[in-house]
């Protein structure tokens, strides 16, 4: 599932493709996506990205000239489980393409599109970020830290840094759950925690209470000169400078970012880059939401009673496929399914009652030689015995 780095390589992969080019025409939405139409068209506009935590926005500028006269448009998509942007010829688009930007004449058409396999993602055309979520950790972390809320009460007058609302029930819950909340945690996602715990030693299921407030106590001498404080905290960062530096590892490895089906190049050096998630050795447990966290040692006093590890598969297949499965929520229809299945199983041979099999009643007829009796009674000239209305 895309997390902060993976927007964030998507914005550069936008504007570095994009570049230069001059796009035309209307935007294109595929017939099956339940998005809104986007109401743009003109003759010629640039397109550029930036990334904000879990949200990526699209700006389309019209160029001097262009017709009709307008201002930009900005898009903000959040890509969901499976969403990218892809540059593509026009006569060779991709499956599951469901919204494309045309280049304009001359030149061979290429076209811009977010691809979205499981239909997850969303964009809205109002170009405002989701309110509600907190500063980005890999752009805005002095922000992320440091933050007051006294300076941009306009954008997000409810939200202020972690540390200012750890009265917040959000942190009654364990710290692997608060790493996965978008108010405080911007741009944090499932492997990023488990990376970033695993790094501290910290014990997945421990109060996220209990590890902040210790954050609070942690300062360093007033003795010391920057030169050394930068140097102590490059050394020994806590969690909240891991929460930005370990996104920005993953950005530095470059490509397009984690997943396999972005190409084998490009996951092999993310799964060279992993330490924690999904590795061979580590324990593994469902968070209250159903979310996979890997970790090692202890995982912790709030840990779910009674949970076991999720089976070992292939590196691979468990961060492609299943790791991803455990996002989507329950049909009605497959709670169903599983709970007549479990009222009314589907009997055999070996569920007779009484404990009857074949071998421990040698003397008893089975059904198949019973069969074979009445059939041989029938050429007899014998005949069965029509069942009444109340029988049948």
């Amino acid at each position: 599932m895309p997390e902060g780095p993976e927007l964030h390589l998507a914005s550069l992969f936008v504007n570095e493709m994009c570049k230069g080019l001059v796009f035309g025409g209307c935007v294109e939405k595929s017939s099956v996506s339940r998005n809104p139409e986007v109401p743009f068209e003109s003759t010629a506009y640039h397109i550029s990205a930036l990334a904000r935590g879990k949200e990526l926005r699209l700006t389309l500028s019209p160029l001097p000239g262009a017709q009709p006269p307008q201002k930009p448009l900005s898009l903000v998509f959040r890509f969901g489980m499976s969403g990218s942007f892809q540059l593509v010829p026009a006569d060779a688009l991709p499956p599951h393409a469901h919204l494309r930007f045309y280049t304009a004449p001359p030149g061979p058409q290429l076209a811009l599109c977010f691809v979205d396999i499981r239909r997850f993602g969303r964009w809205d055309s109002g170009g405002e970020w989701q309110p509600g979520r907190g500063p980005c950790v890999l752009l805005e972390y002095e922000r992320f830290r440091m933050w007051d809320g006294s300076h941009a009460r306009s954008l997000c007058p409810s939200r202020e840094n972690v540390l200012r609302n750890l009265s917040d029930k959000a942190f009654d819950r364990p710290i692997c759950e608060a790493l996965l909340d978008q108010r405080f945690f911007n741009g944090i996602g499932n492997y990023l925690r488990a990376e970033i715990l695993y790094r501290l030693k910290i014990p997945p299921f421990e109060k996220a209470r209990t590890v902040l407030e210790a954050l609070q106590q942690c300062r360093l001498s007033p003795e010391l000169t920057l030169s050394q404080k930068i140097k102590a905290k490059l050394q020994n960062p806590d969690l909240l400078e891991l929460c930005h530096l370990v996104p920005k590892e993953v950005v530095q490895l470059g490509g397009k970012g984690y997943g396999p089906e972005r190409g084998e190049e490009d996951f092999a050096a993310f799964r060279a880059w992993l330490r924690c998630y999904g590795m061979p050795g580590m324990n593994s447990l469902r968070d209250r939401h159903g979310r996979t966290i890997w970790f090692q040692g202890d995982p912790g006093p709030l840990a779910p009673k009674g949970d076991r590890s999720r089976k070992k598969k292939s590196q691979k297949t468990q961060l492609g496929a299943e790791d991803r499965k455990e996002d989507l929520p329950l049909s009605s229809k497959s709670i169903s399914r599983t709970q007549r299945a479990r009222k009314h199983p589907p009997t055999s041979i070996a569920q007779q009652p009484n404990g009857i099999s074949l071998q421990q009643n040698s003397g008893t007829p089975t059904a198949l030689e019973k069969g074979k009796r009445r059939g041989r009674q029938a050429t007899t000239g014998r005949r069965r015995p029509r069942k009444s209305k109340a029988d049948t």
